[in-house]
């Protein structure tokens, strides 16, 4: 199957089972089979509604995003969508942080990644697995799209598998199959304290942890800008968003709640997955786990490369960032964009080991809200295009649900959960420093806009 050029200078090289994949398992990260344990421990068994939730609003977020994206797929997805419904302003400043945001994934899935592999060869040190991940990630990025694509949907199929797999034997052990198993039933749901043990504040907080978990989703919106028919494919993998969350969050964490008392200590200290596996007698559960979260890392530092190279590319071609950055070679791979974002992401690197620990922390912090705003920005973006096109007299293909009650819904939850952080311990670094990097933002995209408006009137008088 031959590669064509897009419109906006890339290959659609991505194959339909590239997209699909990348749609099923794009929500699946480390996450899901190591962090799940404090979330459990900080809300007991009613994580459960605190995913719910998380899952709710990701799902409204992807039916907007995919309102827009199947009726204009763009590489740079709601950031070029905010340029046109919000004004440049919002487009390049959601640009820029989400760039940054998947910049600084990349030194910390790599440290993540190396970490493991230097516990099966400490002869080698964590660093040079880090430099070694990363720069074979970074070479398989260069050359096609199609290489990101086949290593995306392989580590995909893995993750995929190791849920399904955790799912039957969870299933198995709950009925009472697993004749090794030291659990079985559903009874810890209940009988540790409650179905509510710590409450209603718990729950809350674990939601503000646990929407950061499925950050990613919105990938496929970028990635299907370089597949054949991307309004097809993005319609495909918004509307599968339902399941995919369902089975790959509720289901699984269901199986941990109800095989693992919440207050194990093993669950935050081990994960949740290896706790549940140990439970039930599987040989080697640490060994398992830790491939499975070597194969999640590395897909997203695989996806963080390709993602964060893909918007830098976008916001160029607005103008808005180098010229270089919208550069392709022979397979219309924007290579100055890939080794910009891995440069970028070496220097975070390199903050980390020389600079002082509050420098690096304060980088880490300044993206932490970032989800939140991107998923702010689509909505009051699908609110404005849609209005915009209705008064155009365009057909909605792909529309979002009860519009506008549900869109306006999802921006008030947003504005809430912003503000609630704002006010919590935990979570005020986060908002300060996304908000202080935001302002620097807006103010750059101010001052390019009017130096653009000045070039522009300077070459109308030349004329």
């Amino acid at each position: 199957m031959s590669s064509t050029p897009s419109s906006n200078g890339l290959e659609q090289g991505l194959k339909p089972r590239h997209v699909t994949m990348l749609s099923i398992a794009g929500v699946i990260g480390a996450g899901l089979f190591v962090g799940s344990g404090h979330a459990i421990a900080a809300a007991g068994p009613a994580v459960l509604l605190a995913y719910a939730a998380a899952g709710m609003l990701v799902v409204l977020v992807m039916r907007m995003l995919g309102e827009m994206a199947v009726a204009s797929p763009d590489t740079g997805s709601f950031s070029t969508y905010a340029d046109r419904a919000i004004g440049h302003w919002a487009g390049f400043t959601i640009g820029w942080l989400y760039w940054w945001f998947w910049v600084l994934v990349i030194p910390l899935e790599a440290n993540a990644a190396a970490t493991i592999l230097h516990a099966w060869f400490p002869g080698v040190e964590i660093w040079a697995f880090a430099l070694i991940i990363t720069m074979l990630l970074t070479v398989t990025n260069l050359f096609s799209v199609k290489n990101y694509g086949e290593f995306e949907f392989w580590f995909a199929l893995l993750k995929v598998v190791a849920i399904i797999g955790f799912i039957i034997l969870g299933v198995a052990a709950i009925f009472g199959f697993l004749p090794n198993s030291q659990v079985s039933g559903v009874s810890h749901i209940f009988d540790t304290q409650g179905f509510l043990p710590n409450g209603l504040g718990a729950v809350l907080g674990a939601i503000l942890t646990t929407m950061f978990s499925f950050m990613g989703t919105e990938i496929v919106t970028i990635a299907a800008a370089e597949s054949k028919n991307p309004g097809k494919q993005i319609s495909k993998a918004t509307n599968s968003v339902i399941w995919r969350i369902g089975l790959f969050y509720l289901v699984s964490i269901f199986i941990v709640v109800a095989l693992v008392p919440w207050n194990d200590p093993a669950l935050a200290s081990l994960g949740s997955y290896q706790t549940v596996l140990e439970r039930m007698g599987i040989p080697n559960a640490k060994m398992i786990v830790d491939i499975v979260v070597l194969v999640a890392v590395t897909s997203c530092l695989n996806s963080a490369l390709y993602t964060s190279s893909r918007m830098l590319f976008s916001l160029g071609k607005r103008g808005d960032a180098p010229a270089m950055a919208t550069r392709t070679n022979k397979s219309g791979t924007p290579y100055w964009a890939v080794m910009l974002s891995t440069g970028a992401a070496f220097l975070c690197t390199f903050a980390n080991y020389v600079a002082p620990a509050a420098v690096f922390e304060f980088l880490l912090a300044s993206s932490g809200a970032i989800a939140l705003l991107v998923y702010l920005v689509i909505a009051i973006s699908q609110l404005r295009m849609r209005k915009q096109r209705m008064a155009r007299g365009e057909k909605i293909v792909f529309s979002m649900w009860l519009f506008p009650g549900l869109t306006y819904a999802v921006i008030v939850f947003i504005v809430a959960a912003l503000t609630i952080m704002l006010f919590q311990e935990a979570h005020r670094v986060e908002i300060l420093a996304t908000g202080l990097l935001s302002l620097v933002v807006v103010a750059t995209g101010m001052l390019v806009a009017r130096r653009r408006k000045a070039e522009n009137r300077g070459a109308v008088v030349l004329n």
